[in-house]
């Protein structure tokens, strides 16, 4: 885990000491847009084929809602990707392949960083993924995963004739509501409970997170997703952190109350999620597992891997037996 500072590469762990033991995560600072519908202050670039690069971690939830959307709106043809090593140690995201990286056929750089550094030479902040690459300028687009989802729900719907839409305009409310909860204390709420280093900071957000869990579980016990009856952003947003959560936020970060397995409405949903056409190939159990485990050596210093848990998302599930629509078109 590292920061740039003015451009030069810091091997730098969260400071929680002087946030009275709690985790703050970074803003992301790269926000251009890509499309005619900008939801940002940034530069906006026009939709294209093959001008786009999505850089990700296949370990890292925040590109995977990313991969995910790519996915469901047959984007794969128009935006290649490329993936870091699931080891993020003293030198960050690599892309070493014989760590599991797919190597950089673009730009081919060794490290993350040198993505931000070709971008502003004095970049200063967090070297986070996923990154939208524009080959054209050779420079970040956005480091935003929730306005990537945006993006790739409508910027390219032309050129794909994909007209799916993830983000209905009479949904957009409850979407947005549901959003901020999930974010705040399940998305983030994780990582503020592994990552605190006070006892009672842990426990309120663990708490927290649990409670966020319960009013999940009651809103799917009566809907299908959780703004109705259709798959939206708003459902992509949680799977990633519940597909995640029993093989290593439920040890790794001291989220042990309950496993999701442990919720019949959560357990089905995931399943369900998982076996979406696509959706099942964005899913990397063993780049999830060996980079919590293995790059986190504040939390495990062992850097041993668990085995278990043994996880068949492919079971059967019963989301059929509530009203459900499938996907929204535009």
């Amino acid at each position: 885990m590292g920061l740039l500072v003015n451009g030069e590469w810091h091997d730098q762990w969260y400071d929680t000491k002087k946030n009275n033991g709690e985790f703050v995560r970074e803003s992301a600072q790269l926000r251009d847009w890509v499309g005619d519908q900008p939801e940002t202050d940034g530069r906006c670039y026009p939709a294209a084929k093959d001008r786009y690069h999505l850089y990700v971690s296949l370990a890292c939830p925040w590109a995977h809602r990313a991969l995910i959307m790519r996915t469901l709106k047959g984007l794969k043809p128009l935006i290649g990707t490329s993936h870091v090593s699931p080891l993020m140690l003293k030198d960050g995201w690599t892309y070493r392949q014989d760590e599991g990286a797919s190597g950089d056929p673009i730009n081919g750089v060794d490290f993350h960083r040198q993505l931000y550094t070709m971008t502003d030479p004095h970049y200063t902040g967090r070297v986070t993924v996923p990154v939208l690459w524009d080959k054209q300028r050779s420079a970040i687009i956005n480091n935003e995963s929730a306005d990537l989802l945006r993006m790739f729900n409508h910027a390219f719907d032309e050129l794909t004739g994909n007209d799916l839409d993830f983000y209905p305009l009479d949904l957009r409310s409850v979407i947005d509501e549901v959003n901020a909860d999930v974010y705040d204390h399940i998305n983030n709420g994780v990582y503020k409970s592994g990552f605190a280093t006070e006892q009672n900071v842990y426990e309120k957000h663990v708490k927290a997170l649990f409670e966020a869990l319960e009013r999940m579980e009651a809103r799917l016990s009566t809907q299908r997703y959780l703004a109705g009856e259709w798959l939206t952003e708003a459902d992509i947003r949680l799977f990633t952190t519940l597909v995640r959560f029993d093989a290593v936020y439920y040890g790794h970060f001291k989220c042990n109350v309950k496993r999701i397995a442990d919720y019949p409405n959560l357990a089905n949903y995931v399943r369900e999620i998982y076996q979406w056409p696509g959706v099942a190939e964005t899913v990397n159990m063993d780049h999830i597992k060996r980079h919590y485990y293995y790059s986190h050596d504040k939390i495990n210093p062992t850097r041993i891997v668990p085995a278990g848990p043994l996880l068949d998302f492919q079971q059967p599930h019963d989301r059929e037996r509530l009203p459900g629509q499938g996907v929204r078109h535009k």
